[in-house]
């Protein structure tokens, strides 16, 4: 598949994702009355959101200007870690909260190596795929990342038990 597609198609299918998202918080009001839940409603959001960002700025750049995707990535990736560094610090000691923990740690690593891909391309090399090739898979990760954290949220891990 050409990467220009795949990146239309991903970018689009992260979007449906954040609508079909805001579509699940409408049906549960009350999951945005309590800040633990906020926050992870929060964190579910962001896992198909800045992946989306990233595939419309990777369609802008594509392969003739890698310096508007890689910058884009390496923000994004930042602003994405940095987002989940801070739920993982702020969730420490709410209820359910270790159980969300690992997914979210292992996104923080995606976001990591997001970047590093982003700063110093060349590291894509030894795995013989392009720097563009290798953030694809990265962020096709994420995204399977920010599903697991929607089926252990909505299988009720990491939410206080109902009153």
């Amino acid at each position: 598949m050409d990467v220009s597609t795949f990146y239309a198609l991903f970018s689009a299918t992260c979007f449906t994702l954040v609508g079909l998202w805001w579509n699940v918080v409408q049906n549960h009001a009350d999951w945005l009355r309590t800040p633990t839940l906020r926050r992870v409603v929060g964190g579910v959001y962001l896992s198909f959101l800045l992946p989306a960002l990233m595939g419309l700025f990777a369609q802008v750049g594509g392969v003739g200007t890698p310096e508007i995707w890689r910058a884009s990535f390496v923000v994004l990736a930042v602003i994405g870690c940095v987002s989940t560094v801070r739920l993982l610090g702020r969730s420490r000691g709410d209820e359910g909260a270790g159980t969300l923990a690992a997914p979210q740690v292992v996104a923080c690593l995606l976001y990591l190596l997001i970047a590093v891909v982003g700063v110093a391309p060349k590291v894509a090399d030894p795995i013989g795929l392009r720097p563009i090739q290798a953030e694809a898979i990265l962020l096709s990760l994420l995204v399977l990342m920010g599903h697991g954290l929607v089926w252990r949220f909505m299988a009720g891990v990491g939410r206080p038990a109902a009153d």
